[in-house]
């Protein structure tokens, strides 16, 4: 993940430093009665720097249309902002959050992605519908671009030190500017055949000449490098005896032994590898 970003509010410099980013999203509103102060400053900084901006509303409970008007009205957003509800009050139920997020869609849906963001606590367990509008923004405080979750997601929040920062899934800030703009859709998850992988796997190039080459397997050795697991001269495509020994480890830290941990893939220990590496299984 190389498309960095921060959020800021007023505990925020309006100067903040925008060193190495790629977007900002910048805290907007809050209820019915709270404009953050440094708003404006903190946005223009940021575009003055070229970074994709973004803006927020803090829910809180009460009425969601009346939130979902007051946000649109005081953010200091320009067409192609995104704009996301920040869902962090126990008061406020999954239902009330889905409201919110259609009446910002039906207020600027035409001219603005309007997503949501929360904790990986809300979305697992207050969560009910799955709904995050255009993109799910999502904090969890492990390593950068591999959140806890099985849904896709666009932005996930890593750290909050020394500022809350952010990775998202893009190839470059061009392609965030884009989708932002509503000039393209999110960037798809590559998919993995699970019998063709397999084939892959059993393929042995000194007994049969040259190895079988698969996309599908390039995906999964990257999984692997990221693990730690395989040295990345071997992210090549050719599920060859490095890989299927980097596999068997993988299978040993899901507590696999003996015949199963051969490195041959198999469905549970595939799905576990796409579920933190953000691809697809099919068979």
């Amino acid at each position: 993940m190389t498309v960095k970003g921060v959020d800021v509010s007023s505990y925020q410099s309006a100067t903040f430093s925008t060193s190495g980013l790629d977007f900002a999203i910048v805290k907007a509103t809050e209820g019915t009665g709270y404009i953050n102060p440094k708003m404006r400053e903190q946005a223009e900084h940021a575009r003055a720097a070229g970074l994709v901006v973004g803006f927020y509303h803090f829910l809180r409970p009460g009425s969601m249309r009346a939130q979902a008007a007051y946000f649109v009205e005081q953010a200091s957003s320009i067409e192609g902002d995104p704009l996301f509800a920040d869902w962090e009050d126990a008061g406020v139920s999954c239902a009330d959050k889905d409201a919110f997020l259609a009446e910002v869609k039906r207020l600027r849906g035409s001219t603005h992605r309007v997503g949501l963001y929360c904790n990986l606590e809300y979305w697992k367990n207050r969560d009910t519908t799955s709904n995050a509008g255009d993109a799910l923004w999502i904090a969890d405080y492990v390593t950068a671009g591999r959140p806890r979750i099985e849904a896709e997601w666009l932005f996930h929040q890593y750290t909050d030190e020394p500022v809350d920062t952010n990775v998202a899934a893009f190839a470059d800030r061009a392609a965030l500017r884009a989708w932002a703009a509503k000039g393209s859709t999110p960037p798809a998850r590559p998919s993995v055949d699970l019998s063709q992988l397999v084939a892959a796997a059993r393929q042995d190039p000194d007994r049969d000449g040259t190895p079988v080459t698969y996309a599908g397997a390039r995906v999964v050795e990257d999984a692997l490098a990221a693990e730690g697991l395989l040295d990345r001269g071997y992210v090549d495509g050719h599920f060859g005896s490095a890989t299927v020994t980097a596999y068997a480890q993988w299978q040993r830290r899901l507590n696999y032994s003996g015949a199963d941990a051969d490195g041959i893939p198999g469905r549970a220990s595939l799905d576990a590898l796409a579920r933190r590496h953000s691809f697809n299984v099919t068979s």
